[in-house]
């Protein structure tokens, strides 16, 4: 019974740590950029703001990426604030 145990207990330990592994993938390329989340917080178009009301943040980010892409040709990049 004990062989079992110490056969079985490392085996599950790193099918966890394969299934998290995972999960941490798909959380790291769901994440939001602070910078976008920031530009999105200082220069909210109405459809954004009723989208970021209605729907939560990923469709109003997803609004205002999709706004910054057919933009992005017409105005200079901004600059990012620095602090000291």
């Amino acid at each position: 019974m004990t062989a079992w145990l110490s056969v079985l207990v490392p085996l599950l330990v790193m099918f966890f740590a394969l299934g998290m592994e995972r999960v941490e993938s798909r959380l790291r390329e769901s994440a939001v950029r602070q910078d976008e989340l920031e530009e999105l917080l200082d220069q909210p178009r109405p459809d954004e703001v009723r989208a970021l009301f209605r729907s939560g943040t990923n469709r109003a980010l997803e609004m205002f990426r999709l706004r910054h892409r057919t933009t992005r040709g017409r105005r200079p990049a901004r600059r990012s604030k620095v602090l000291p």
